[in-house]
């Protein structure tokens, strides 16, 4: 096997919106960084899974604040937070940049096959390129992969969907419509949205009594409706595919002939029944499954539910008041598993949870972290995924120029590198 003559002190895999972070975090700490990822563009559910508007936040000054500023993204306050939408054409332009122009050597349309390892500590990575198998090698690797690909193929333990049963959130195919008109469209953030039509009914109650007729696809119990940046444009969060596997070739396949052929049932239900969309079209939609949940890599620490109910604090933050709902779309139905989504407190994320147990020179970062399934319900979403990059980005450049493991790198010089670049981790 040929290999790169020169290696790397952080490779990134995954670019998504952990991957970029950690990728742009690890380069401005003068660290010689590689960001591999395995479609064409960068942003993962930003731009491939066509996820819009942003969800979840985090304290101030981390490169959450930075992206949302570059992308230009408008706000709307719901029961989900504030709703950054963005335009997710544009932001594959924008990502790619933001990451080069940091400096990162970017592999695009090069996944992952294997890892490279010496007894508990990772070496590297065998990346497919487009001239060849060749070899990554690293002084510390960043898994953003979101399924925790290498954490799993280095021998990572890891839990995959909720405790009781193994089954895991429903995978979704999200689309954006024109033609909407401005003048009577509405917008439903979820099931829990007052929204009404003209004749007083409540929009989610109308939902549940088509779905129960049949006109809506049969784990599809409310049709989300999300602004744009554009007017007459709405982004649809609304198809549901159940009990596929997406960590196997035959669940992906299944789910996503299953979502393409719901978009067509939901764009039908839209034009016949809801104000303002007698006319719309279908813009585009997601070029990869909206995967909620796969691995959840186990760390030095779990969060817990107690964690995110309680808004728990840790001396080893490195993610500080991130915040989304406890929100578990239903693994074995429609609609959400417990209901409605649940509240959640802005909650400390320890440095400890972005460790593998067992394993050196290895971070994740994105869903992939360390939590029980309830806490990844809320830590799950784009924008706390951009928070834990950035941190596993600066703790993985420190720890490779500083010739020590991630594990054995003191964490306030984590926490003073992140200050440093304008991240806010305590109460004042």
């Amino acid at each position: 096997m040929k290999s790169f003559s020169q290696t790397y002190d952080v490779v990134v895999a995954g670019g998504g919106p952990a991957g970029i972070c950690a990728a742009a975090a690890a380069a401005r700490q003068g660290a010689r960084t590689a960001l591999v990822e395995r479609y064409g563009i960068l942003g993962g559910m930003f731009t491939s899974g066509y996820v819009n508007p942003v969800l979840g936040a985090v304290a101030p000054g981390t490169m959450y604040s930075e992206i949302i500023s570059l992308l230009g993204a408008s706000s709307m306050k719901t029961r989900n937070g504030q709703e950054m939408s963005i335009d997710s054409e544009q932001a594959k332009g924008l990502l790619l940049q933001f990451v080069h122009d940091a400096g990162v050597d970017i592999f695009l349309q090069t996944p992952v096959v294997e890892v490279l390892k010496e007894g508990r500590t990772v070496r590297g990575l065998v990346i497919s390129t487009q001239d060849g198998l060749k070899e990554l090698s690293a002084g510390v690797v960043v898994d953003a992969t979101g399924d925790g690909f290498v954490a799993a193929r280095a021998g990572a333990a890891y839990q995959i969907g909720r405790e009781a049963d193994g089954r895991c959130q429903p995978a979704t195919l999200e689309f954006s419509l024109y033609g909407i008109d401005e003048e009577t469209g509405i917008t439903c953030w979820g099931g829990s949205d007052p929204v009404t039509l003209p004749d007083g009914t409540r929009y989610a109650d109308f939902c549940k009594a088509a779905n129960a007729r049949g006109e809506l696809p049969e784990h599809v119990a409310i049709v989300r409706i999300h602004r744009t940046n554009r007017p007459g444009e709405r982004s649809i969060n609304a198809t549901q595919a159940n009990g596929y596997n997406t960590l196997t070739p035959e669940g992906v396949v299944g789910a996503e002939v299953e979502l393409r052929r719901q978009i067509g049932q939901i764009i039908r239900f839209l034009r016949q029944y809801v104000p303002g969309f007698a006319h719309c079209a279908l813009k585009g939609s997601g070029s990869t499954l909206g995967v909620r949940e796969t691995r959840r890599i186990t760390g030095d620490y779990v969060l817990s539910d107690h964690d995110v109910e309680t808004g728990a604090r840790h001396d080893d933050v490195v993610v500080h008041d991130a915040w989304f709902l406890i929100d578990i779309h239903n693994p074995a139905g429609g609609g959400q598993a417990e209901g409605r989504s649940q509240p959640a407190i802005p909650y400390d994320i320890p440095y400890r949870s972005l460790l593998p147990q067992g394993l050196d020179n290895l971070l994740t970062a994105g869903r992939c972290i360390s939590g029980t399934h309830r806490a990844h319900a809320s830590y799950r979403v784009g924008g706390v995924c951009l928070a834990t990059g950035q941190a596993a980005g600066t703790a993985a450049a420190l720890a490779a120029l500083g010739q020590v493991t991630p594990r054995d790198l003191e964490v306030t010089n984590i926490q003073d590198a992140l200050a440093k670049q304008g991240a806010v981790l305590f109460d004042r």
